[in-house]
């Protein structure tokens, strides 16, 4: 058998494709032909606008009133008209009933105070609101202590601040040091205060007090806490850390709608009593009981 011819010098053999390079240049030639279509489709789909986000005015106009950040200072920049419109629908929700027309008729705007709007409602400022809201008889009315038999009631004091805690009750308090230097406020919550100290404190002149739902209103039913004098009462609205207020937090909210039935509401359809929310209240609440202003 005649040896196979040796290759002629200086020309180099080619090295036939092997099955492994011959697979992968197939398989990556699909690939890459997917990839141009693929990147040619985004190129022709078009971009769908994003939603924008709602506008501070439109979010106020939703409301019918000035928000800011996801809540309303109601007392700041709501008119008293509506404040009073949204503490009713609160209360009809409460006590699931409508109040009729005639009803309605009873009650009067001007028993909502309204604050200086841009003002902040913090501890530091509520003085200078409740200052404001008593005009030139605040000194008169929150500061004098001396007590004149016959002329002043025990234990009735002349502005109530109810909160949903003892803990927002003592914020509060903090804000009214500059009228209580000849009066000391009366403290009426459950927490450290048994319900005998606090009949006992009442039996001297009260300017201020401050409190829960429950504890003011067993007091009130005990006869011990006056409300004769009563001019001003404060609703503390602000959020605890669960984002609860005086109106949602349960079992709270419920206490208070009790106590407001029972001797609030009958005050201020007689045009004794003013309402004044203090803090902010979070728009889906507001939403919730009031319709878009018209």
């Amino acid at each position: 058998m005649a040896p196979a011819p040796e290759p002629t010098a200086g020309r180099k053999r080619k090295k036939p494709h092997g099955p492994s390079e011959i697979l992968a240049k197939k398989s990556a030639d699909p690939k890459s032909a997917y990839g141009k279509k693929k990147k040619e489709k985004h190129k022709h789909k078009e971009k769908k606008p994003r939603p924008k986000p709602a506008e501070p005015d439109q979010i106020a106009a939703a409301v019918g009133d000035g928000a800011a950040g996801g809540a309303v200072l109601l007392s700041a920049v709501m008119q008293p008209a509506r404040q009073l419109e949204f503490l009713l629908r609160s209360f009809e929700r409460a006590a699931k009933m409508r109040l009729s027309p005639l009803e309605l008729d009873s009650y009067s705007e001007g028993c909502m105070v309204k604050l200086t709007e841009g003002a902040a409602q913090d501890v530091e400022s509520f003085g200078d609101h409740v200052k404001g809201a008593f005009g030139s008889s605040w000194k008169e009315e929150l500061c004098e202590g001396n007590h004149i038999d016959g002329d002043i009631a025990l234990g009735s004091p002349t502005l109530l601040v109810i909160s949903s805690s003892a803990l927002r009750s003592l914020d509060l308090l903090r804000g009214l040091k500059m009228f209580t230097n000849e009066c000391r406020p009366v403290k009426l919550f459950a927490k450290h205060l048994k319900v005998e100290q606090q009949v006992a404190m009442l039996q001297a002149r009260v300017n201020i007090a401050c409190g829960t739902p429950s504890r003011i209103k067993k007091l009130i039913d005990m006869e011990a806490l006056s409300l004769s004098r009563l001019k001003l009462v404060v609703l503390n609205m602000q959020k605890d850390a669960k984002s609860f207020t005086l109106f949602t937090l349960p079992q709270v909210s419920n206490e208070f709608w009790d106590l407001y039935k029972g001797y609030l509401d009958p005050k201020i359809r007689e045009g004794n009593m003013r309402i004044c929310f203090y803090g902010a209240v979070s728009e889906r609440d507001i939403t919730k009981e009031l319709p878009p202003a018209e």
